[in-house]
Protein backbone atom coordinates (compact mmCIF):
# COMPACT_ATOMS: atom_id res chain seq x y z
CA UNK A 1 0.00 0.00 0.00
CA UNK A 2 0.93 3.59 -0.58
CA UNK A 3 2.30 5.62 1.83
CA UNK A 4 -0.84 6.61 3.62
CA UNK A 5 -1.35 9.87 5.77
CA UNK A 6 -0.93 7.80 9.22
CA UNK A 7 2.70 5.84 7.34
CA UNK A 8 4.04 8.94 7.14
CA UNK A 9 3.12 10.65 10.63
CA UNK A 10 5.23 7.60 11.64
CA UNK A 11 8.45 8.55 9.47
CA UNK A 12 11.29 9.81 10.43
CA UNK A 13 12.02 13.74 10.56
CA UNK A 14 14.52 13.40 7.44
CA UNK A 15 11.91 10.49 6.06
CA UNK A 16 9.03 12.74 5.74
CA UNK A 17 10.72 15.87 4.33
CA UNK A 18 12.07 13.31 1.50
CA UNK A 19 8.68 11.78 1.00
CA UNK A 20 7.22 15.71 0.63
CA UNK A 21 10.02 16.47 -1.41
CA UNK A 22 9.16 13.15 -3.42
CA UNK A 23 5.42 14.34 -3.62
CA UNK A 24 6.67 17.61 -5.29
CA UNK A 25 8.77 16.07 -7.99
CA UNK A 26 7.14 12.81 -8.67
CA UNK A 27 3.28 13.98 -8.17
CA UNK A 28 2.51 11.06 -6.55
CA UNK A 29 3.54 9.42 -3.00
CA UNK A 30 6.22 6.39 -2.97
CA UNK A 31 5.10 2.87 -1.99
CA UNK A 32 9.16 1.96 -1.23
CA UNK A 33 10.65 4.75 -0.08
CA UNK A 34 13.80 2.73 -0.29
CA UNK A 35 14.07 2.49 -3.85
CA UNK A 36 13.90 6.15 -4.42
CA UNK A 37 17.01 6.83 -1.41
CA UNK A 38 19.06 4.30 -3.71
CA UNK A 39 18.24 5.94 -7.07
CA UNK A 40 20.07 9.47 -5.57
CA UNK A 41 22.99 7.28 -3.99
CA UNK A 42 25.84 7.84 -6.09
CA UNK A 43 28.93 5.10 -5.95
CA UNK A 44 31.37 7.44 -4.50
CA UNK A 45 29.81 7.53 -1.52
CA UNK A 46 27.92 4.51 -2.02
CA UNK A 47 28.49 1.70 1.01
CA UNK A 48 29.83 -2.19 0.04
CA UNK A 49 27.16 -4.72 0.19
CA UNK A 50 29.32 -7.18 -0.43
CA UNK A 51 33.40 -7.83 -2.16
CA UNK A 52 33.57 -5.27 -4.73
CA UNK A 53 29.37 -4.88 -5.06
CA UNK A 54 28.19 -1.56 -3.69
CA UNK A 55 24.41 -0.39 -2.97
CA UNK A 56 24.51 2.47 -5.74
CA UNK A 57 21.77 3.59 -7.91
CA UNK A 58 23.94 2.33 -11.13
CA UNK A 59 21.97 -0.67 -11.45
CA UNK A 60 18.69 1.39 -11.15
CA UNK A 61 20.01 3.31 -13.76
CA UNK A 62 20.66 0.72 -16.09
CA UNK A 63 17.09 0.10 -15.37
CA UNK A 64 16.15 3.31 -16.00
CA UNK A 65 17.58 3.73 -19.01
CA UNK A 66 16.16 0.92 -20.82
CA UNK A 67 12.45 1.64 -19.65
CA UNK A 68 13.17 5.71 -20.93
CA UNK A 69 14.56 4.32 -24.33
CA UNK A 70 11.32 2.59 -24.48
CA UNK A 71 8.91 5.03 -23.49
CA UNK A 72 10.74 8.19 -25.82
CA UNK A 73 10.71 5.69 -28.84
CA UNK A 74 6.93 4.81 -28.34
CA UNK A 75 5.70 8.66 -28.25
CA UNK A 76 7.91 9.84 -30.96
CA UNK A 77 6.76 6.73 -33.01
CA UNK A 78 2.93 8.37 -32.09
CA UNK A 79 4.11 11.82 -33.04
CA UNK A 80 5.67 11.56 -35.79
CA UNK A 81 4.01 8.79 -38.50
CA UNK A 82 5.23 9.59 -41.62
CA UNK A 83 9.08 10.28 -40.54
CA UNK A 84 11.43 7.42 -41.16
CA UNK A 85 13.92 5.54 -38.90
CA UNK A 86 16.92 7.74 -39.00
CA UNK A 87 14.40 10.95 -38.34
CA UNK A 88 13.41 8.87 -34.98
CA UNK A 89 16.50 7.50 -34.12
CA UNK A 90 18.27 11.25 -34.40
CA UNK A 91 15.31 12.58 -31.74
CA UNK A 92 15.56 9.74 -29.84
CA UNK A 93 19.09 10.60 -29.49
CA UNK A 94 18.66 14.09 -28.49
CA UNK A 95 15.62 13.55 -26.07
CA UNK A 96 17.81 10.86 -23.74
CA UNK A 97 21.56 12.49 -24.40
CA UNK A 98 23.57 12.76 -21.27
CA UNK A 99 23.37 16.65 -21.74
CA UNK A 100 19.92 16.62 -22.20
CA UNK A 101 19.54 15.06 -18.99
CA UNK A 102 21.73 16.53 -17.13
CA UNK A 103 20.31 19.76 -17.69
CA UNK A 104 16.38 17.88 -16.93
CA UNK A 105 17.91 16.75 -13.65
CA UNK A 106 19.21 20.23 -12.90
CA UNK A 107 16.10 21.60 -14.16
CA UNK A 108 14.33 19.47 -11.47
CA UNK A 109 16.11 20.11 -9.12
CA UNK A 110 17.74 16.22 -8.11
CA UNK A 111 20.97 17.98 -7.26
CA UNK A 112 18.86 18.44 -3.67
CA UNK A 113 18.53 14.76 -3.21
CA UNK A 114 21.54 13.14 -4.45
CA UNK A 115 24.15 12.06 -2.40
CA UNK A 116 27.89 12.53 -3.88
CA UNK A 117 31.34 13.10 -3.00
CA UNK A 118 31.76 15.01 -5.81
CA UNK A 119 28.57 17.50 -5.51
CA UNK A 120 30.78 20.55 -6.42
CA UNK A 121 31.11 19.22 -10.20
CA UNK A 122 27.85 17.40 -10.56
CA UNK A 123 26.98 19.76 -13.48
CA UNK A 124 30.10 19.03 -15.58
CA UNK A 125 30.03 15.43 -15.44
CA UNK A 126 26.85 12.36 -15.90
CA UNK A 127 26.19 12.05 -11.84
CA UNK A 128 22.62 13.91 -11.99
CA UNK A 129 21.76 12.67 -15.59
CA UNK A 130 22.43 8.94 -14.46
CA UNK A 131 20.26 9.71 -10.75
CA UNK A 132 17.68 11.01 -13.26
CA UNK A 133 17.81 7.64 -14.97
CA UNK A 134 18.13 5.57 -11.48
CA UNK A 135 15.01 7.75 -10.28
CA UNK A 136 12.93 6.40 -13.43
CA UNK A 137 14.16 3.10 -12.67
CA UNK A 138 12.94 3.25 -9.11
CA UNK A 139 9.49 4.64 -10.43
CA UNK A 140 9.12 1.62 -12.61
CA UNK A 141 9.82 -0.97 -9.73
CA UNK A 142 7.35 0.78 -7.52
CA UNK A 143 4.57 1.74 -9.60
CA UNK A 144 4.74 0.02 -12.85
CA UNK A 145 4.98 0.80 -16.69
CA UNK A 146 2.16 2.24 -16.86
CA UNK A 147 2.99 5.16 -14.26
CA UNK A 148 6.55 5.40 -15.38
CA UNK A 149 4.89 6.31 -19.03
CA UNK A 150 2.47 8.66 -17.44
CA UNK A 151 5.74 10.58 -15.30
CA UNK A 152 7.93 10.49 -18.22
CA UNK A 153 5.43 12.22 -20.56
CA UNK A 154 3.87 14.81 -18.53
CA UNK A 155 6.70 15.43 -16.26
CA UNK A 156 9.55 15.15 -18.28
CA UNK A 157 8.40 16.06 -22.15
CA UNK A 158 5.45 18.03 -21.73
CA UNK A 159 6.81 20.39 -18.75
CA UNK A 160 10.67 20.65 -19.95
CA UNK A 161 11.12 19.33 -23.61
CA UNK A 162 10.55 21.31 -26.29
CA UNK A 163 10.50 18.57 -28.82
CA UNK A 164 10.08 20.69 -31.83
CA UNK A 165 12.96 23.14 -30.75
CA UNK A 166 15.24 19.31 -30.37
CA UNK A 167 14.17 18.40 -33.59
CA UNK A 168 15.91 21.85 -34.88
CA UNK A 169 19.00 21.19 -33.12
CA UNK A 170 22.52 19.92 -34.70
CA UNK A 171 23.24 16.78 -32.90
CA UNK A 172 25.50 14.67 -35.14
CA UNK A 173 28.67 15.74 -33.52
CA UNK A 174 30.64 13.14 -34.90
CA UNK A 175 30.26 14.31 -38.13
CA UNK A 176 30.86 17.91 -37.37
CA UNK A 177 34.49 16.62 -35.30
CA UNK A 178 35.38 14.96 -38.99
CA UNK A 179 34.36 17.82 -41.33
CA UNK A 180 36.78 19.48 -38.89
CA UNK A 181 39.63 16.92 -38.90
CA UNK A 182 39.46 16.83 -42.81
CA UNK A 183 39.57 20.82 -42.98
CA UNK A 184 42.54 21.15 -40.79
CA UNK A 185 44.28 17.48 -42.17
CA UNK A 186 44.45 16.18 -39.07
CA UNK A 187 43.60 12.27 -37.85
CA UNK A 188 41.36 11.48 -35.98
CA UNK A 189 40.23 7.97 -34.20
CA UNK A 190 37.61 6.47 -31.67
CA UNK A 191 38.94 4.40 -29.18
CA UNK A 192 37.47 2.04 -26.80
CA UNK A 193 39.32 2.11 -23.80
CA UNK A 194 36.82 0.83 -20.99
CA UNK A 195 34.05 -1.94 -21.68
CA UNK A 196 32.58 -2.52 -18.08
CA UNK A 197 29.60 -5.57 -17.39
CA UNK A 198 26.66 -4.20 -16.31
CA UNK A 199 24.37 -7.17 -16.17
CA UNK A 200 23.09 -7.41 -19.84
CA UNK A 201 24.69 -5.06 -21.36
CA UNK A 202 28.43 -2.74 -21.42
CA UNK A 203 28.97 0.04 -20.82
CA UNK A 204 31.60 1.20 -23.28
CA UNK A 205 33.71 4.25 -22.56
CA UNK A 206 35.46 5.76 -25.73
CA UNK A 207 37.79 8.26 -26.64
CA UNK A 208 38.08 10.62 -29.32
CA UNK A 209 41.62 10.90 -30.51
CA UNK A 210 43.14 13.70 -32.61
CA UNK A 211 46.72 13.22 -33.74
CA UNK A 212 47.35 11.17 -30.79
CA UNK A 213 45.72 13.47 -28.34
CA UNK A 214 42.74 12.65 -26.31
CA UNK A 215 40.60 15.43 -27.23
CA UNK A 216 36.94 14.01 -25.36
CA UNK A 217 35.82 10.88 -24.07
CA UNK A 218 32.15 9.93 -23.97
CA UNK A 219 30.54 7.23 -22.14
CA UNK A 220 27.15 5.29 -22.86
CA UNK A 221 25.63 1.75 -23.16
CA UNK A 222 26.04 2.47 -27.08
CA UNK A 223 29.11 2.60 -28.92
CA UNK A 224 27.79 5.35 -31.15
CA UNK A 225 26.28 7.08 -28.56
CA UNK A 226 29.79 7.24 -26.68
CA UNK A 227 31.54 8.35 -30.00
CA UNK A 228 28.85 11.25 -30.04
CA UNK A 229 29.19 12.20 -26.25
CA UNK A 230 33.30 11.95 -26.92
CA UNK A 231 32.83 13.84 -30.06
CA UNK A 232 30.95 16.84 -28.60
CA UNK A 233 33.83 17.04 -25.65
CA UNK A 234 36.33 17.04 -28.15
CA UNK A 235 34.67 20.17 -30.14
CA UNK A 236 33.89 22.01 -26.84
CA UNK A 237 37.84 21.63 -25.94
CA UNK A 238 38.52 22.91 -29.57
CA UNK A 239 35.87 25.65 -29.33
CA UNK A 240 37.91 26.67 -25.63
CA UNK A 241 41.40 26.29 -27.68
CA UNK A 242 40.32 28.35 -30.30
CA UNK A 243 38.90 30.93 -28.22
CA UNK A 244 41.43 30.94 -25.46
Amino acid sequence: MPINYLKRNLLSGDDKKFVASLKNLLGFYPDNLNLYKLAFFHKSVAPEVKAGIKASNERLEFLGDAILDAIVADYLFKKYPFEDEGFLTELRSKIVSRKNLNHLAQKMGLDKFIKSDNRGNMRSNSIMGDALEAMIGAIYLDKGFVKTKNFVLVQLINNHIDVDELQEQELNFKSRLIEWIQKERKTLCFEVVAETDMGARKLFVINAVVNDEVLGTGQDFSKKRAEQSAAEKALEKIEQTNNG
